[in-house]
């Protein structure tokens, strides 16, 4: 891992001589802090966020609380809830904006609990047992709600008593799908929701459960969270998003928004149930008057267009806001005068934020270049997370269009490294439409630098101006590479009817703008060694790697799949999430229609792969199983062509553990090194 860095060998350095500026390497990458979960007191005095900073002999994060005075100029942050082998996490503000809470697995035991804006008065509020996934306080500071895995019809948090057979063997049983998902085997126990009291003396007892009769996960999984759940103003009414469970629950995309009164006492009512297809992300307005919300129209699709609908709490009457915007909403944050709606939503390699008015449907956007990831509305401004291709995620305040920063969370860590520069081209694409792409040129590159020419997952993702701690572009760069990445059609942030094209079509109009957009890179960028190049992506963007090998192999020197599709078919009975295997190949079971799958399989072209291939993927991915990385592999070995299997024993569909990202970028440029020269 000749790439490799690291931490303790960079502090040495840096204590023995003054700072010279290097390349970014993955060493670096795996040691940055990370910021999430910013929460502002209702004054806007005070910024609280949890930190991720990373454990290398645990080769896992562990995670602080850090807070920024945002009435003081200059202010830095500091450690708010910080206790060594602790994880402090999700805080919230009470009313009086002196008081923070947060989820901490201080004892052993994950729980609630709370701590003054001084550091001072820390105390644990609740004591059940069994765990739990996340929390949030009523409005009226009098209730917590908690979401927690449990057996379905459970009253309260209180764990059941298991019941042992000693003459039981170790094997699962099913009757019905999801029998795995995600990276998770199925158990019985779904995600639920229960209300708890909180007083002065904390949240005691079991709670009450409030989704009688409904079978199903709240928040969603694998990826759902606290933006799928909102407290109504005067803390009565939880409402919440929810696929419910059955027969069909792999087939299907409908979540749909349940209101429930908060002390159980009656049934959810589904509130969107004439709506087949996806509404999610509830958000009632601090007035309590409106129910914010994002609606899908097409069921079974889960990319469709995430279009902002507002409900009237009072009358029922539910309008599409956004409705004539060929834009995505990814989040949405009310004003606290409830008269705007802040939402993100990509456009153009972008993901900024954007002010909708709710009565006229104006729009406008308010930042610009970057991908936003968090959205908390003050009354002093808009605070944000953000990130790009070429710096982590800081904390910024905006007031109209004008934004100030208030972090620099990786300064210290960034010192010294010399980061690449980004520009952005179009060409004319597939179906004469137009096409973006960037290219990533390493910092004091002189002559021509071999390509790196990565393509996304999704397949309905984009290859936008963010950071990753996964595939991250700065880092192949900083190896030497000109990292070229197309957003071809499939590709989000240019309308719904360019996101579409990709469904059906895996194979024609994507590959068609791959080899456009190298050429135009190619053709704009003279420091690009268009002779020597390598291909990668993961997922969507493996299977297209699987494909390049039997339809354009003659252009890359290597090629790095990883987690991607080599047989249709077999995925068709494999993967867990059927809605979305289905739905790109026309919407039939492949028994229906095999054809719509062979059309598009890379199995049916290995009599014409030729390139040297690493091929990576994870033991818990279920999503695109293992044992299609297997199968691809025994492929190019049988053909005799030059390949390496990667195996992750304890990675899913990603790879997210510090040592094993570190191995994984060791194995793909040592890779890519072996067949452009590099390693010479």
């Amino acid at each position: 891992m000749k790439h490799i860095v690291t931490a303790s060998v960079l502090a040495l350095a840096a204590a023995a001589t003054p700072v010279t500026a290097r390349q970014l390497t993955i060493a670096d990458v795996t040691m940055l802090s990370r910021v999430g979960s910013p929460a502002v007191s209702k004054d806007g005095h005070w910024l609280v966020w949890q930190q991720r900073e990373t454990d290398l002999a645990a080769n896992k994060g562990r995670y602080d609380l850090w807070r920024l005075d945002l009435t003081r100029r200059g202010a830095k942050p500091e450690k708010l809830a910080a206790e060594p082998d602790v994880n402090e996490t999700s805080p919230q503000f009470a009313n009086d904006g002196r008081t923070v809470y947060f989820q901490s697995d201080k004892g052993g035991d994950d729980a609630v609990w709370s701590i003054a804006i001084d550091g001072t008065a820390l105390r644990k509020l609740t004591g059940f047992q069994g765990g739990f996934g996340g929390f949030k306080v009523s409005p009226t500071g009098d209730k917590l709600l908690v979401w927690a895995d449990r057996l379905p019809g459970a009253p309260t948090l209180a764990p059941a008593l298991a019941k042992k057979d000693p003459n039981a063997g170790q094997a699962r049983t099913y009757d019905q799908l999801f029998v795995r998902h995600w990276d998770t085997w199925a158990d019985g126990t779904r995600s639920q929701l229960f209300v708890l009291p909180l007083t002065k003396d904390g949240a005691p007892g079991d709670g009450v459960a409030i989704e009688h009769g409904l079978v199903g996960d709240t928040p969603s999984k694998p990826n759902g969270g606290a933006e799928e759940i909102s407290w109504g103003a005067d803390g009565r009414t939880v409402y919440f998003a929810l696929r419910e469970a059955g027969r069909i629950e792999a087939l299907s995309t409908n979540l749909d928004i349940f209101s429930a009164p908060a002390d159980g006492s009656a049934a959810p009512v589904d509130l969107t149930a004439a709506n087949r297809a996806t509404d999610t992300l509830p958000t009632v307005s601090p007035d309590g008057r409106s129910l914010a919300y994002v609606a899908m129209k097409r069921a079974g699709f889960e990319a469709d267009r995430q279009v902002l609908t507002v409900r009237d709490l009072a009358s029922g009457q539910v309008r599409a806001v956004t409705q004539g915007w060929d834009r995505s909403i990814g989040s949405i944050a009310w004003s606290l005068d409830s008269r705007m709606v802040y939402v993100t939503a990509e456009d153009t390699q972008d993901n900024p934020i954007w002010s909708v008015d709710p009565a006229s449907g104006k729009i406008a956007r308010l930042t610009e270049q970057g991908n936003v990831d968090a959205v908390v509305p003050t009354a002093k401004g808009v605070v944000y997370a953000m990130n790009s291709l070429v710096a982590p995620d800081d904390f910024y305040v905006a007031v109209g269009k004008r934004s100030t920063r208030l972090t620099s969370v990786n300064a210290d860590k960034l010192a010294g490294i010399d980061l690449p520069t980004v520009t952005r081209f179009s060409f004319i694409g597939a179906k004469g439409d137009k096409v973006w792409g960037y290219a990533v040129r390493p910092y004091g590159a002189s002559g021509k630098v071999p390509i790196a020419f990565m393509v996304h997952g999704g397949p309905q993702g984009s290859s936008n101006d963010s950071w990753s701690y996964r595939w991250n572009p700065a880092v192949f760069a900083g190896a030497g590479y000109g990292l070229v990445a197309v957003d071809f059609h499939g590709s989000t942030g240019y309308g719904q009817a360019f996101t579409d094209a990709i469904s059906n079509d895996w194979g024609g109009a994507p590959l068609d703008d791959l080899k456009a957009g190298l050429k135009a890179a190619t053709d704009k960028f003279g420091w690009l060694d268009a002779g020597n190049a390598c291909a990668l992506g993961a997922s969507y963007g493996g299977y297209m790697m699987n494909w390049i090998e039997g339809k354009w192999a003659d252009r890359f020197k290597c090629i790095v799949q990883h987690d991607g599709v080599f047989d249709a078919r077999a995925m068709a009975y494999e993967t867990e999430e059927l809605w979305f295997d289905e739905w790109e190949h026309g919407g039939h079971p492949y028994y229906e229609d095999p054809q719509a799958f062979e059309k598009w399989n890379p199995v049916n072209t290995v009599a014409q792969w030729q390139t040297p291939m690493l091929v990576i993927t994870g033991e818990k991915d279920f999503r695109i199983p293992y044992t299609q990385g297997i199968a691809a592999f025994t492929a190019l070995q049988r053909r005799g062509i030059p390949s390496r299997l990667v195996v992750n024993p304890n990675e899913n569909h990603w790879v997210l553990k510090p040592l094993n990202s570190r191995q994984w970028y060791g194995e793909v440029l040592g890779w890519m090194d072996r067949w452009t020269g590099k390693a010479k």
